[in-house]
């Protein structure tokens, strides 16, 4: 372009960014709509007041004298005086309002309290003025496409500060603060923060001198993109999911029994590896075993909700705490997912959200019907076998082919893998002269009977049983309708100390019936059990007459195998109906409902009148239309990075949560997110880090200390102590312990006697050896009546339930952990030995010390009062060098710097 037209082009191009900057000024400033009165907002100005002042009288909870205000439907029905006490358009007719200024203090509302501000009670009767709208709250609402503020070709191509989107919102909101963002930080504390962000660990001696050496504009870039690429990253990022899917290495309750799901946390891990999109993580974890021919991996995913405690005390119904299961399985699905509480409604409607009590029991209603059902065996369980068995199922389903259908042959397979369905012994009822013996198994004396209720014995000619007996002359009868009933199959019960398994010829019967067992042994007291059956099934005699296949099936049967925990449907002929409990109580059951979603979350494109299972539910929670899932989730991730969530309440999006710092910045991203990254979870932490905001100074002054003590606004980086798992990593990391091995079997590490006292547990505390002592805190034992001290201390969860944010406290207790705890002091001397081995004088190896653990170079005052430090342990240790290096690395790892992201 010739010079000439550049200058006219450039005065054009200035006036109209002029133009259109005064333009928006005048329309933000409403310089051309001042006569125009403004209308009143429900979620912004009304339902604070409600909440506050009405909703525990007149909500979902209560409605004094018929009075309800959570939803506009109720407001407007009739009272107990035979009128509605809210009238639209007409507060001089509205008892609502009139009862805010009356005279009598018996009559004036809020009751037997405080009068509400004039300004309150003008808003109410604007409001009701205007027609009594109620608005939805602004999380229930779907986001919306964000103009980018202050950005446009000039800002684009001139800014001084912002490196991508993220940054204009952050900046325009400092602006009308009267704040300004911090300057960015330094390389040393870029590597260190961002590592820990990243990978939960600090930088690698190599990477530390590759890229403070890089003499290159893209280094930041390049760094965060290795960290990312790292498998490290995967147990950094599934440290937080495990506390929201309440992982845990034991079922909780009084006896807090062992359970072997750890290959769901190394599914977590590798999802975060593999970069997998979060609609597809979350779709395997909520229905993975509804998926059309679900992988041994999708199965695993769904013990994302076999994580719920499982109660095998002696003396529990079993119906009682798989009840509870269910429930906390709503309550866990909409904490994470949704983050919204929904807890409260399992008891009646919400007091503050637009969630009815029906509606609680139809999100039970898609969850009401899994095998698993509290048994000691925690069933039911993927099965994994190892190769020669492998081999077996494959010879069998060959063999099949050319005998039956597919149907039959993957039915087969399915029961040899998972053993379901199959009927545990709290089935059984109606017993005389028997009983079931420690909530587990059906006992029955000499002529004593119980019932098999509904069995379908269409196409069932076998039945298989699990049992134990130690008498000889033992047998029992199998018998249609009746204890007297037609007989059916027949079984002379061999001895077994060990449980084994029976397979029973019965004659062939079509329909459902109620089946009873009678048992037979003359020669035992009265007092004395024939047998004990811990569950039975009913099965077709497939195999026939020939004996190899049979044999491969029942050695198959009996295989041991590594068993998780897994969510599998209930067979048709299993099928619950699920109902509302009054007022919660689960043995009082109201009106029968259906599978469905609330109302006030049902978008556009969602179907009706559908039979709903989970992987409708997962769909509809995955939905880009769905008001919240986005929001949450990049809410948690950013919470995870700073240190607080652009809404500080992330386990409550609801009306009693906290407003969004920035509103137009959490849509952005929560559209980015979905749309961009399509859900990918790395695109959006890059994104993140990638930003001016992230890449602060995290140093505050007087200014910002006054304005925003809480960096709510992120007018500066974050300085935030480290989590649990962190400090631990990080001690072992620094001093070279830390072991490399990831995945497998959770480990126990040193930890003090006595922790683990569990009256009547089988789980006891042994000290791992080798390598596995230093493994990754995420590798951990974790025992929810006894969780791992050091990770307790630094306010890491039990998992008893759903975690949503952990509360970061400062006691005394930390300190006094990382100073005598085993695992530090150990620490403290490995890392001695590197410094001594690192450095010719004491200067040299304190200095080499501080900067492998900080990164930068050690200051003159630091480095004299280690070195004073240093010297009277090096006396009072009579000249022990290591001993004193180990003193002075020990005071290292206690200083707020080392416990402290910044």
């Amino acid at each position: 372009m010739k010079t000439k037209y550049l200058i006219p082009l450039i005065a054009i191009l200035i006036g109209f960014f002029v133009l259109k900057t005064l333009l928006s000024y005048t329309d933000s400033t409403n310089l051309f709509s001042m006569n125009q009165s403004s209308s009143i907002d429900f979620s912004t100005q009304v339902k604070p007041i409600l909440n506050k002042h009405c909703i525990s009288c007149h909500g979902g909870v209560k409605k004094v004298n018929g009075f309800g205000m959570l939803f506009r439907q109720d407001a407007l029905e009739k009272t107990k005086s035979g009128k509605p006490a809210l009238i639209p358009f007409h507060p001089e007719k509205s008892d609502f309002i009139a009862r805010l200024t009356h005279p009598d203090p018996d009559e004036r509302m809020p009751y037997k309290t405080e009068p509400l501000a004039q300004e309150e009670i003008e808003i109410l009767t604007q409001w009701v003025k205007e027609g009594a709208k109620w608005g939805d709250h602004w999380a229930y609402v779907a986001p919306k496409s964000q103009e980018i503020p202050n950005k446009n070709f000039f800002t684009s191509l001139f800014s001084s500060w912002e490196e991508n989107d993220i940054d204009y919102f952050v900046k325009d909101r400092l602006k009308k603060e009267g704040l300004s963002p911090n300057g960015v930080a330094d390389k040393e504390t870029l590597l260190r923060r961002v590592s820990f962000d990243v990978v939960g660990l600090p930088p690698t001696q190599t990477q530390v001198q590759k890229y403070l050496n890089l003499d290159d504009d893209n280094w930041y870039e390049k760094y965060v993109d290795e960290l990312i690429a790292s498998s490290k990253f995967g147990e950094r990022w599934a440290s937080m999911w495990l506390d929201l899917a309440r992982y845990s290495d034991s079922r909780g309750y009084q006896k807090d029994n062992g359970r072997n799901i750890w290959k769901y946390r190394d599914y977590v891990i590798n999802s975060f590896n593999e970069n997998k999109p979060f609609d597809e993580f979350t779709k395997e974890q909520l229905a993975g075993d509804l998926f059309p021919k679900p992988t041994d991996n999708q199965m695993i995913a769904t013990a994302f909700h076999r994580n719920t405690m499982n109660n095998d005390e002696t003396g529990t119904v079993d119906e009682e705490y798989r009840v509870a299961a269910v429930i906390d399985r709503i309550n866990t699905t909409f904490d994470v997912f949704q983050g919204t509480t929904i807890g409260c409604v399992q008891c009646h409607s919400h007091p503050y959200d637009p969630f009815r009590h029906d509606e609680y029991y139809k999100l039970m209603a898609f969850f009401n019907n899994t095998r698993d059902e509290d048994t000691i065996d925690e069933a039911p369980f993927l099965r994994e076998f190892n190769k020669a068995d492998s081999k077996k199922i494959d010879s069998l389903s060959l063999w099949m082919k050319n005998k039956y259908d597919e149907k039959k042959i993957i039915e087969t397979q399915q029961f040899i893998k998972y053993l379901e369905p199959r009927h545990h012994a709290h089935y059984a009822d109606n017993y005389i002269n028997g009983t079931l013996l420690g909530d587990r198994n059906i006992g029955l004396r000499h002529r004593g009977s119980c019932r098999l209720p509904n069995i379908t014995l269409d196409g069932k000619d076998v039945m298989l049983i699990n049992y134990q007996s130690k008498f000889i002359g033992s047998s029992f009868e199998i018998r249609k309708g009746s204890p007297s009933g037609e007989i059916l199959g027949q079984f002379k019960i061999d001895t077994a100390s060990k449980y084994r398994n029976a397979f029973i010829q019965i004659k062939p019967t079509t329909g459902k019936h109620d089946l009873y067992l009678v048992g037979f042994n003359p020669k035992l007291k009265p007092e004395q059990d024939i047998f004990q059956i811990s569950w039975f099934s009913f099965i077709e005699n497939f195999w026939k007459d020939d004996k190899k296949i049979f044999a491969d099936f029942n050695n198959l049967i009996n295989s041991k195998t590594d068993n998780t925990p897994v969510m599998i449907s209930n067979h048709q002929n299993y099928n619950r109906s699920t109902h509302v409990f009054e007022r919660g109580n689960w043995l009082v059951h109201g009106k029968e409902v259906q599978a469905d979603i609330p109302n006030s979350l049902k978008f556009g494109t969602y179907k009706e009148n559908k039979k709903l299972n989970r992987i409708d539910l997962a769909n509809w929670i995955t939905n880009k239309e769905n008001p919240l899932t986005s929001r949450t989730i990049v809410n948690r991730y950013w919470e995870q990075i700073f240190g607080i969530g652009l809404v500080e309440t992330i386990e409550d999006f609801g009306t009693q949560g906290s407003k969004p710092s920035h509103p137009e910045l959490l849509d952005f991203l929560a559209l980015k997110f979905q749309n961009d990254f399509n859900w990918k979870p790395k695109a959006l932490i890059k994104y993140i880090l990638m930003s001016a905001t992230y890449q602060q100074k995290s140093i505050s002054n007087a200014n910002l200390t006054e304005k925003d003590i809480q960096n709510r606004l992120f007018a500066r980086g974050a300085r935030i102590r480290l989590t649990a798992e962190m400090i631990r990593d990080q001690a072992l990391d620094v001093s070279g312990l830390l072991s490399k091995k990831m995945f497998g079997k959770p480990v126990m590490p040193y930890q003090p006697e006595g922790i683990w006292q569990a009256v009547n547990s089988n789980l006891k505390y042994q000290i791992s050896e080798g390598e596995d002592k230093y493994r990754r805190a995420i590798y951990t034992f974790a025992r929810r009546t006894g969780p791992y001290p050091q990770q307790l201390s630094f306010d890491a969860p039990s998992r008893e339930i759903c975690t949503q944010r952990r509360i970061r406290t400062n006691t005394p207790i930390q300190a006094l952990q990382l100073l005598n705890d085993p695992v530090f002091l150990e620490a403290s001397e490995s890392l001695a030995k590197i410094m001594k081995k690192n450095g010719k004088s004491i200067d040299e190896q304190i200095s080499f010390g501080y900067q492998k653990i900080f990164i930068r170079k050690i200051k003159n005052d630091d480095l004299n009062s280690f070195k004073n430090l240093f010297q009277k342990a090096y006396l009072k240790s009579k000249n022990n060098e290591i001993f004193a290096l180990s003193i002075v690395a020990n005071a290292m790892m206690n200083l707020d710097e080392f416990v402290s992201k910044q």
